[in-house]
């Protein structure tokens, strides 16, 4: 086969890369633009880990290309360091730099040494992680938990407000993970964020674009109850199966309110099955605290009717190709795929370590929540409810 030549892509088509990838595009239909392999893009993003570096700019106290076109000229008529700076209202000893740093008196050209300059000016900006490391090693600790970079700027904005020293943002925190050259956070952390890929990906990003099936006599979600939207009372629940090798899998319900997390143990994925198991769950939780129930469109929650008769429980369906509907939900799949990683059998966990990872889940701070946990908030809810 022909090998291709090798392709040194313009800024321009950089720039059209980084529009693609933030728009949630895969690599290969980005690569497709430029007909070549994926790759050859993946290689241009993963330099910065999937983050796009912030745009080079000039400092505005720095020399520009008039201004050391005007240089050359003053030395080729010989005139004066001084004279030159007063005729660009700069300071002799800019000027007397200038020269010496760039070939002196006889050598000096305005184009070479204004690239020379831009050159120089490639440094990587110290983060505020390096500059404090009782604020790394605490990132850190806080990441071996499993927390998010965004749970965790949260939470140091909470725990300690009046100290900005120890605020960081976690955009900081990702883009110190994801670029290793920093050298601050080690490569090792990242094996604890919810997704263990090597490059950032676009929150747009999304694999799942076929429906599940048809369910007979299904609810749609226009017609659930408007207050449902706002979340403000508790008690409307979301739910989905997590998947994993060998035909095993888990029901995974979330609380809207509170974003109360649990997990369902699942045997099989027929509809009989899992409407039983269902069914069970929900007679542990108070009704005041079960209202209704959104799911996507599985076939395996079929038996959706046996589940609302021995219930009382209306559940909705999700449109064909809308996961998003329940959002709340899908987060918490993603999420939870730091402890079921995709392949692996579910069906040798038992619900006490079902539960135990689902406490896990609960008890961290969350962001929708003003840094509270889903804890605190469901554990609020029963008390009003008692």
């Amino acid at each position: 086969m022909k090998q291709r030549r090798r392709i040194y892509y313009s800024e321009s088509q950089k720039a059209l890369m980084w529009e693609r990838w933030r728009a949630g595009e895969s690599l290969q239909h980005i690569a497709q633009l430029f007909d070549r392999y994926h790759s050859s893009v993946a290689g241009i993003l993963a330099q910065t880990g999937g983050i796009q570096p912030l745009p080079r700019r000039r400092s505005n106290r720095s020399l520009t290309l008039a201004e050391r076109e005007e240089i050359s000229r003053g030395l080729a008529a010989d005139d004066s360091i001084q004279s030159i700076a007063r005729r660009l209202s700069r300071a002799p000893s800019t000027i007397c730099r200038e020269i010496k740093r760039n070939s002196g008196e006889k050598g000096y050209r305005a184009d070479s040494a204004d690239e020379l300059a831009w050159q120089r000016a490639l440094r990587p900006k110290a983060c505020k992680l390096v500059a404090t490391p009782a604020l790394a090693k605490l990132v850190a600790a806080k990441l071996r938990l499993e927390w998010s970079p965004q749970q965790i700027a949260g939470w140091l904005k909470r725990t300690w407000p009046g100290n900005e020293g120890f605020h960081v943002s976690h955009e900081t925190i990702y883009r110190t993970l994801f670029i290793q050259a920093r050298g601050v956070l080690k490569k090792e952390l990242l094996e604890h964020l919810r997704r263990t890929r090597a490059m950032r990906r676009s929150r747009h990003h999304t694999q799942k674009t076929e429906d599940h099936g048809r369910i007979r006599d299904a609810v749609s979600i226009s017609e659930r109850p408007a207050t449902v939207e706002d979340r403000a009372v508790p008690g409307r629940w979301e739910g989905d199966l997590l998947c994993g090798s060998g035909n095993s899998q888990i029901a995974t319900l979330v609380e809207r309110h509170t974003r109360y997390v649990m997990l369902v143990k699942i045997d099989s994925k027929d509809s009989e099955t899992v409407a039983k198991a269902l069914i069970k769950h929900a007679g542990k939780l108070p009704q005041e605290l079960y209202k209704s129930l959104t799911w996507d469109r599985g076939t395996e929650m079929a038996g959706h009717k046996r589940f609302t008769i021995a219930t009382d429980i209306p559940v909705y369906f999700c449109d064909p190709k809308h996961p998003w509907q329940r959002g709340s939900n899908e987060n918490a799949n993603g999420l939870l795929r730091q402890y079921f990683p995709k392949g692996i059998d579910l069906s040798v966990y038992s619900q006490a370590k079902l539960n135990a990872v689902a406490r896990r889940l609960n008890e961290r701070p969350r962001k929708t929540l003003d840094y509270e946990t889903p804890a605190e908030r469901f554990h609020q809810a029963i008390a009003s409810t008692g």
